[in-house]
């Protein structure tokens, strides 16, 4: 079985899709006896655990985690499923938050932190998300609809003045 290399196709002729599977069935059931092995949940309460994966602006994997299981500990919040895109000039973050109404959505961002937290208590979610740029927090521009959140940062232009500590 050939290995796929990052110039090969799905369609090669000696790729086998199948070849990676085992090593990724291995690393699922570490993640679910990590995630679920000894865990404080209660009957009823919802265990909700995710991941996605995608390949950073570095060209390195990138493994991102959302839900309420953290560390095989159940939490009352939940992490949304949050995507960063890195652009030139601006920052864009999309967080699923579904069935969470505008009036219990608030945020609030510092240098390359935006904090998202839902205060419903039918839906509650909460999530720290740094971001890969020092962004301009004025500018901010959210919208919400059908249950994603977007929000928008221009930026921030950054100086060697910005560098230099000042005494």
């Amino acid at each position: 079985m050939a290995k796929r290399t990052r110039f090969s196709s799905f369609f090669d002729d000696d790729y086998d899709p199948f070849s990676d599977m085992e090593q990724f069935h291995a690393m699922f059931d570490e993640l679910i006896r990590h995630g679920f092995g000894q865990t404080n949940a209660k009957p009823g309460q919802p265990l909700v655990y995710g991941f996605s994966m995608h390949v950073g602006p570095d060209g390195k994997p990138r493994v991102e985690h959302f839900g309420n299981v953290r560390q095989g500990k159940i939490t009352h919040e939940r992490e949304p499923l949050v995507e960063i895109i890195d652009l030139k000039d601006e920052v864009r973050i999309v967080a699923e938050l579904p069935g969470v109404a505008k009036k219990d959505l608030h945020m609030s961002a510092k240098n390359k932190v935006l904090h998202i937290e839902v205060t419903d208590t039918q839906r509650p979610f909460s999530k720290e998300i740094r971001l890969p740029e020092y962004v301009e927090e004025k500018t901010a521009k959210a919208s919400h609809q059908n249950g994603i959140l977007e929000v928008v940062f221009k930026k921030k232009i950054r100086t060697t003045r910005d560098e230099i500590p000042v005494k």
